[in-house]
């Protein structure tokens, strides 16, 4: 992808999002940083400066669109990157409706308003979609089903969303990594009563640089899906 691209990040706050956002920012690209609030997003400002921001609360897709309508949006978008994420582990016996909403909501509708919101803009750009997704998108464990089903779905988004954009230059990459040293998998650690240890777990930066591979591949090839797995 060529240099002064415009990319549109969720996530952006920790982890993946973060390394992601810092690589991008430091080659000279233009970040648009989405938040949840205007207090997050005058945080991301400052960690990133000149970045522009977003606000609006994935929790709360059907909200996007008249938040979005308040405030300036990129007219070019050369990628739209999806790594927020939450995640609540719990058995099926004991997950409640609204845990269940939040995880879809967040992880699932979210990123599927969201790109449809930023399409347009993509397709003048023949742009490219990231959704960061997770190794439990390919496969579920016990006490992780409603995290799973919603990553099974972010799947299929990008899969469908692959063919239908695929005649007007709109590339699209699923990335499914591994336990990544982060905030999330902190929480995910202190949900299984498991001390948690970063090292044994995939730098972000890592993740991250696999990303701009995918970002950065000559038009001739397109990566659709690509898995990430610790190395230790």
């Amino acid at each position: 992808m060529a240099g002064m691209a415009t990319h549109v990040i969720t996530g952006a706050g920790s982890g993946i999002g973060a390394a992601v956002t810092r690589l991008l920012h430091e080659r000279g690209d233009e970040v648009v940083l989405h938040a949840r609030d205007a207090g997050r997003a005058k945080e991301l400002a400052a960690a990133f400066p000149g970045a522009r921001t977003l606000v609006g609360d994935l929790a709360d897709p059907d909200k996007l669109s008249w938040a979005f309508s308040h405030q300036t949006l990129p007219d070019r978008v050369d990628s739209l990157l999806h790594i927020a994420g939450v995640v609540d582990l719990g058995p099926v016996g004991d997950l409640t409706p609204k845990t269940w909403r939040n995880q879809l909501n967040v992880n699932l509708v979210a990123p599927a308003e969201l790109t449809r919101l930023f399409l347009p803009q993509l397709r003048v750009a023949q742009g490219h979609v990231v959704f960061v997704n997770s190794g439990a998108g390919l496969s579920a464990h016990a006490d992780w089903s409603a995290y799973a089903a919603s990553k099974h779905g972010l799947k299929a988004l990008a899969d469908s969303l692959r063919q239908e954009e695929h005649a007007n230059g709109v590339r699209v990459t699923s990335v499914y990594p591994g336990r990544t040293a982060s905030p999330m998998q902190a929480k995910v650690h202190q949900q299984e009563g498991k001390e948690y240890d970063p090292a044994r777990w995939i730098d972000p930066e890592s993740v991250a640089t696999t990303i701009l591979m995918a970002l950065d591949l000559p038009r001739d090839a397109e990566v659709n899906d690509l898995t990430v797995r610790p190395g230790r």
